[in-house]
């Protein structure tokens, strides 16, 4: 091949790696060489354009991503625009044969992905797309009455039904070049000049110490994980105080590692393993991947996902606004530790455990009675991992309005949750250290301690540390009241 060959684009968009990259295989196998493009779209209609967080974690994806690529002897063209527009552009200035790319399944990125395709088959060139973001496409699992699934439960009985996913594909050997790798064209931009990595204010400097970037982030992410944290998985995935969740969602999220490249490594780890438990963990491991499936098959069906109740009957819940109480939960100034602590750890990571989570999100729709909403804004903002799917099907599901949602009455107790998941008050006292000299017994409920426990703990309850913003027994009967109205 030569460098003046017909091209074949592959448009990278949450797929960033070369590892089991579906488009990026078929186009390195054809003999072409090879124009790889990313354009950073944060202007198309209906696309939500990426919260501070997710913009930050993109440039370095976006850096390793062109590190790899030089390593295969081509580079990332990197354009800023509208894709609708820029794709066939591109396409026809560099006068490419087709075009690859692995799927989306937001309403308005099939959209675009859809007219994009259309326009490139009207100019005679080959448009083609690939499964590489999941390892069940959307439509692909039904019901027996042949709807979408609406409950997790019998969605993953399905999906296991399928049976092993096919094993990962290796990185292309090498990448035949394309004069378009080095060459100027309307749109094209530097990385750096995206502006996607802080500077001043450098509120990122958290983030930075928590995080290595892009695909090789990624599979050291997962071997440490495989290695440290997957023969507990399954009895202490709850306790935010040890280090045994994989941490793999943003790169996920990014497609710095495919999902069925993370099913293979922990099914070879579980192999391997002798201890007891080690089905049972695999079993909770995979069923953690089951529910991304799960709300990538929610988005699909139910596009409005983010926006609107899953269940009617909520977009009439009376919900308050209340900035002071919003402004406290965000700065994790509720009150209640576990809360705190983790908004706290997602303010300095990007990140926060799962079962915290489930947490602060009970407290914000239930004590806070604020809607579910005004959570799920500030998570995309603010998360790493902060995706269409798993975002709003997560937040729907704490607040009682989405699919398979946990029963609204279900209101956890922030104290009892950080009793029973952090009983030394390990995870509250690194993100409060406000409140490190406390007693484990007293770090859930501070406003009980002693005059003379918190003058030895250096703490002054509504000074140093905040009073609770509303008793946690009155916030409950008020969201069980709000709730009674929707009948």
């Amino acid at each position: 091949m030569t460098e003046e060959q017909t091209p074949i684009i592959v448009w990278f968009r949450e797929d960033l790696r070369i590892c089991d990259n579906e488009a990026l295989w078929e186009a390195a196998n054809s003999e072409t060489p090879v124009l790889c493009v990313y354009v950073h779209d944060q202007e198309s209609p209906g696309v939500r354009p990426l919260g501070g967080a997710a913009l930050w974690w993109l440039h370095g994806a976006l850096r390793d991503l062109d590190e790899k690529l030089l390593g295969l002897g081509n580079g990332l063209a990197i354009f800023r625009g509208m894709a609708i527009e820029l794709i066939p552009r591109i396409a026809q200035e560099f006068g490419a044969s087709a075009v690859f790319w692995n799927r989306r399944y937001g309403a308005a990125e099939r959209r675009i992905d859809a007219e994009i395709k259309a326009t490139l088959r009207g100019q005679g060139k080959t448009a083609k797309s690939f499964s590489g973001n999941l390892v069940n496409e959307p439509w692909t699992l039904e019901t027996t009455e042949g709807g979408p699934f609406r409950v997790f439960s019998a969605y993953w009985r399905a999906a296991r039904t399928i049976g092993t996913p096919p094993h990962p594909l290796p990185p292309p050997r090498r990448l035949g070049p394309h004069r378009g790798s080095r060459g100027s064209a309307v749109g094209r931009v530097e990385l750096d000049e995206l502006g996607l990595e802080v500077s001043q204010p450098d509120w990122a400097s958290g983030l930075r110490q928590s995080w290595s970037r892009g695909e090789t982030g990624a599979q050291a992410t997962l071997e440490r994980f495989l290695e440290y944290g997957f023969h507990t998985y399954a009895t202490e995935r709850d306790r935010p105080d040890r280090s045994v969740t994989s941490q793999l969602s943003p790169y996920l999220r990014f497609g710095n590692i495919s999902a069925r490249a993370v099913w293979h490594a922990a099914l070879m780890s579980s192999a391997s393993r002798t201890e007891q438990g080690v089905e049972r963990n695999l079993e909770k491991f995979l069923s953690e991947l089951g529910w991304r499936e799960f709300s990538y098959h929610l988005l699909y069906h139910f596009p409005d996902l983010a926006h609107r109740s899953y269940r009617p009957a909520f977009e009439e819940m009376p919900w308050r606004h209340d900035a002071a109480d919003l402004n406290a939960w965000r700065k994790g100034r509720t009150g209640y530790p576990l809360v705190d602590a983790g908004m706290r750890e997602l303010w300095h990571t990007g990140w926060m455990h799962n079962r915290v989570r489930m947490v602060v999100a009970s407290f914000l729709t239930k004590h806070l009675l604020i809607d579910w909403r005004k959570g799920e804004e500030w998570f995309w903002d603010t998360l790493v991992d902060a995706d269409q799917a798993s975002n709003s099907a997560s937040w729907q599901w704490v607040a009682g309005s989405g699919a398979d949602a946990a029963p609204y009455f279900r209101i956890f107790n922030p104290v009892l949750q950080g009793e029973k998941f952090d009983p030394d008050g390990t995870y509250v006292k690194r993100w409060l250290p406000e409140l490190a000299g406390l007693p484990a017994s007293l770090i859930n409920r501070p406003w009980e301690a002693s005059t003379s426990q918190m003058a030895a703990a250096g703490m002054v309850l509504g000074e140093t540390y905040p009073r609770p913003i509303v008793d946690h027994g009155y916030g409950r009967l008020r969201a069980l009241e709000a709730v009674k109205k929707l009948a």
